[in-house]
């Protein structure tokens, strides 16, 4: 698919198929996206943790109860560690969002071209995470998505709803 057939096509699944897991090779393929991304100065500060048992789905599931989030046969989360971030020295700026940001669109894009639905999810509890994947004190959760493949019956939403380029881009 063309990138930019990509872009417009891609959007947020919120209907899985829970009885149609993702091939391995194909999440290693999405994940490896997520490497490949761009960090400040190359630090890679991210961890991409993919839960697929039973037993830690039934954990990761209570951070957000929404019924199509407990449907997808897999949720990512991905992490950073803050502390080895990069950090600007003029004001203490410290890259760990930009990056791990970065990190989750080239996941989220590669998914989409695998033929696999994610959606970003930003409203979950940290805590619950924090506890089900006893994660250290420097490792901050990001955002999370679901993994899976969209129920059979599930309708495309067609064109995106954006701002045109003439409202949000200036050529100076």
């Amino acid at each position: 698919m063309d990138y930019y057939e990509l872009i417009q096509s891609r959007e947020s699944i919120r209907n899985y198929d829970p009885d149609r897991p993702v091939p391995e090779n194909t999440l290693k393929k999405i994940l490896d996206a997520g490497r490949l991304a761009p960090s400040a100065r190359n630090i890679q500060p991210w961890k991409f943790l993919v839960v697929s048992s039973r037993e830690m789905l039934g954990k990761l599931r209570e951070c957000y109860p929404r019924d199509w989030f407990r449907d997808a046969p897999h949720i990512l989360v991905v992490a950073g560690m803050k502390d080895k971030a990069w950090t600007r020295s003029w004001d203490g700026y410290n890259s760990i969002e930009t990056d791990l940001a970065i990190a989750m669109t080239h996941i989220l894009l590669a998914a989409a071209n695998e033929g696999v639905g994610t959606c970003w999810v930003a409203a979950y509890n940290p805590e619950v995470l924090r506890q089900a994947l006893e994660l250290e004190e420097s490792e901050v959760v990001y955002g999370i998505t679901p993994l899976g493949f969209p129920k059979p019956e599930f309708v495309r939403k067609g064109a995106k709803n954006r701002k045109s380029l003439d409202e949000i881009a200036e050529f100076l």
